[in-house]
Parts: structure tokens; sequence; C-alpha cells
């Protein structure tokens, strides 16, 4: 994912160490199929996701990251999932925390395609063929997929 312009001017004063930021994942289902986009980084499987802006309501994060990785327009219908990331590391010594932020979301309109380059190949899959999909999206996804549940969060308990 592009580094926003934020990001860097925080490193500038940060260098490597650890920095908390926001995501968000867009779990986008037009009829039965789901929005998967193939990382031009890594070359993985994965839904929509990107880094919240300052300011920015997440959900109005996770609509605009869609339309700018995968040209795709969305609803956002319903928070899923909210949960902590285990730390990255990038390849430049770069250390982030994520709160990951995850919707179930509707497909309105486009047609999807590697829109910012981002992403390498981007389409609508069926949930059956979802063997490159790693587990922790996987989970996402099978979070989302119920209209009507509400959203999972991990922590917050009282520990004893």
């Amino acid at each position: 994912m592009a580094t926003p312009d934020f990001v860097l001017a925080l490193r500038e004063h940060i260098g490597h160490a650890p920095l908390p930021l926001v995501g968000t994942t867009a779990v986008v289902f037009r009829d039965e199929k789901v929005l998967l986009g193939k990382r031009a980084d890594n070359g993985a499987w994965q839904c929509i996701a990107g880094i919240v802006e300052p300011g920015e309501e997440p959900a109005d994060a996770a609509a605009r990251e869609c339309l700018e990785e995968a040209g795709v327009v969305v609803s956002v219908d319903r928070l899923a999932l909210v949960h902590q990331l285990p730390r990255i590391t990038y390849a430049n010594g770069d250390q982030v925390d994520y709160t990951d932020i995850v919707f179930r979301c509707t497909w309105v309109s486009g047609d999807p395609h590697p829109a910012d380059g981002e992403l390498i190949e981007v389409g609508f899959y069926d949930l059956a063929a979802m063997g490159e999909v790693d587990d922790a999206h996987v989970r996402r996804i099978a979070l989302a997929m119920a209209e009507d549940d509400p959203a999972h969060f991990r922590g917050g308990r009282v520990k004893r």
C-alpha cells in the first residue's frame, strides 16, 4: 500500500519506532462473490484495505480505498470486526501496530481493475474458490458474511 504523506511526516520525527495506525478492511460482496485483490508488493490475495487518514471516518476510508485501489463504488453496510494486528516490520525497518476495522460492504458500481498500482489483479471471486487467501482474511470474510450479526472484537475483558 502506498504510504500516506502524514505517515511519512511522522517517520521524519520517530524513525522506525512502532507507530500505531488505524486501518480498514472492506469485505465487498456482489451477489455470492467477494472482491479480492492480489497485492503488488507481496503477491498476497486479500480484501481491499488501507490506512485511515487523519480526521477521516473509518467507513469513509473503506469506501475510498475500494475506489482508489479497485475502481469500484461501494456502500458500507455494517461493522464486522475490530482487532489489533500483530506488529508489522517492513523491509525498511519501519514498525507499525495496526488496529484493523473490518466492514461488510456491498458493490454499487464499477468494474474492478487495478486502479492505483497497489494491486496487480482484482475481481469478484466465488467464496468456495478462495484457496490462496490466508486464514486471517478468510476469517474477516466469514465474520462479514452474516448481514445481521453483531460486530466482533478482541480484548476488553476483565483480567483476573
